[in-house]
């Protein structure tokens, strides 16, 4: 999952990158640095990690706030944006909805304006497959309609709306990637998964595996599926990072916006997940069946190819390589606070 050589003209330039000390933007941050970009990751830490700020510049601040955007934008002249920072939590968004529409569509129309009054045009953002909402039995495209189930995936659906409407108005020209289910970690050990708390399912499987939590709770057995659990396809974080280089590098290069799944075509449910997971790590996954949980879909599958004719992407990693990859990082970080906190 090498980066790809820099091309000249761009080696040195600066691509601001929001929520740069998350999950993913801490590895595109990684992979852009690797390919002779200097990321700076514009985040307020309200959820990130200040110890994944470690691959460039880091300006601390809201992006509802238009006065630090421009003060950034500004100082970097960027060449491009990648758009992360977000509100994620499917049943907080079912609770609290305002605080994503807030966070989440207010955050990147303030983001655009400054970007497009600072004169940044091209810009990578990081969609969803919630955008579709329930399709039973559809494999998904990106022509398939929109009917999203929670504020999460509203959000985002609209945030796409209000791009192509500054696209269309202003000249702005976005790369918009909807993801399937983001699992895995950088293969070095240098950054991971480390949310506070921990919802993804690999994760948590992984904390219920090392005895920090009692147990996974399976949250439904009642989905149309095989065995009653729902159904979603996972992408490792290498391979969703290095999408959105090749997306950065479509737009540097004159080409046209343009809206991309980012998936693997193969689902698995969480039965199957759990039994990776035992067999990857070695140790048994303690569980137990919970209810339903509001929001959630039964199957979540892409079946597009049309990042690859278009960028040359294809995943390269499979379940087994994410779940190892994530166990290796989860060793790593947890060992690393518990002697912090042995120190103290």
């Amino acid at each position: 999952m090498s980066a790809p050589e820099p091309r000249a003209s761009e080696v040195g330039a600066r691509v601001i990158v929001t929520g740069g000390a998350g999950y993913i933007g801490a590895h595109a941050c990684k992979h852009l640095a690797q390919a002779g970009y200097v990321p700076v990751a514009v985040d307020d830490l309200s959820t990130g990690a200040r110890a994944a700020l470690r691959f460039g510049p880091h300006e601390h601040g809201s992006i509802l706030d238009r006065g630090f955007l421009d003060e950034v934008f500004a100082r970097h002249a960027p060449v491009a944006v990648m758009h992360f920072a977000a509100l994620s939590l499917v049943g907080e968004a079912m609770r609290d909805p305002g605080r994503y529409w807030r966070n989440n569509l207010l955050g990147a129309l303030t983001l655009v304006e400054a970007a497009l009054d600072a004169g940044c045009r091209d810009l990578v953002f990081s969609s969803t497959c919630a955008v579709y909402g329930e399709h039973d039995g559809v494999t998904l495209t990106e022509d398939t309609p929109q009917a999203p189930l929670n504020a999460y995936g509203a959000s985002k659906r609209a945030i796409e709306d209000m791009l192509r409407d500054f696209s269309a108005s202003h000249g702005l020209r976005p790369v918009i990637f909807r993801y399937f289910n983001v699992a895995g970690a950088d293969p070095d050990g240098e950054i991971g998964e480390c949310h506070d708390p921990e919802t993804h399912l690999i994760p948590v499987m992984l904390q219920a595996v090392d005895g920090m939590r009692p147990e996974l709770v399976i949250h439904g057995t009642d989905y149309a599926t095989p065995d009653g659990t729902c159904i979603r396809d996972y992408v490792h974080v290498m391979d969703l990072v290095r999408a959105h280089l090749m997306g950065l590098e479509r737009l540097l290069g004159g080409g046209a916006p343009a809206v991309f799944n980012l998936g693997t075509g193969r689902g698995y449910s969480v039965g199957e997940v759990l039994e990776r997971c035992a067999e990857v790590t070695g140790r048994k996954v303690p569980f137990r069946f919970g209810p339903r949980r509001a929001g959630d879909a039964t199957r979540l599958v892409s079946g597009s190819r049309r990042a690859e004719d278009a960028l040359g992407w294809r995943p390269e990693a499979g379940l087994d390589a994410m779940i190892r990859d994530a166990w290796g990082w989860h060793r790593i970080w947890h060992g690393r606070n518990d002697r912090a906190s042995a120190a103290r």
